[in-house]
């Protein structure tokens, strides 16, 4: 049985300024330590959005105005660095279901992909119009429409870019392999039975 089919993610939405943000910036290695991913999206962007004594600071993320956003806006080369799979985990975690960008890194795009959360691009200026239309305006509704690859929000649109292949797996549903792998799990079995050398 299929996974959610991500035809769109329609929400409130939040701009974290910067190019090349890497996975470090997202979560501290420090927050690493976990057995599960549970509790992660606590220490998103932590060093950015705190004191060195934990106080906040002033950054999007700690703004009351942008509280319950669940669509994420940034720079080029989002996601950088190392692959850690933390990094998205952490941004679903603190819910978030979407990412525009002028563009991300390979295995972030990845990772984020199979946790069902769609990552578009942009070009430079149709960002900068949205990062206004949310500054000006927090209440703003962004909608990121995967069937059409559009960004929708103030009555008009933007194009937005995502790969064919991570498109097609949102919209049938089939954007987790370990999920996949699991609900092929009967017919591994019975091909096994098939096998003379595996019933011995």
């Amino acid at each position: 049985m299929a996974l959610e089919n991500i035809l769109s993610v329609t929400g409130r939405a939040v701009y974290v300024p910067g190019d090349d943000i890497d996975t470090d910036r997202i979560i501290p290695a420090r927050f690493m330590k976990c057995v599960t991913f549970d509790g992660l999206g606590e220490y998103l962007f932590y060093d950015t959005r705190h004191t060195p004594d934990g106080e906040p600071k002033d950054h999007p993320l700690n703004d009351p105005r942008h509280e319950g956003a669940s669509i994420l806006i940034s720079g080029n080369n989002f996601g950088c660095g190392s692959s850690r799979e933390h990094a998205p985990q952490a941004i679903y975690r603190a819910g978030f279901r979407a990412v525009i960008a002028e563009s991300f890194a390979e295995i972030f795009f990845g990772n984020s992909i199979q946790l069902g959360m769609p990552c578009v691009t942009a070009d430079a200026a149709d960002i900068r119009k949205l990062a206004t239309a949310v500054r000006e305006n927090p209440e703003t509704e962004v909608t990121v429409d995967v069937t059409d690859r559009v960004v929708r929000f103030n009555g008009g649109e933007i194009s937005c870019g995502l790969r064919d292949g991570a498109r097609q797996s949102l919209l049938e549903g089939h954007w987790d392999p370990i999920q996949d792998l699991l609900e092929g799990a009967p017919d591994v079995e019975a091909l096994a039975g098939r096998l003379e050398y595996m019933r011995a």
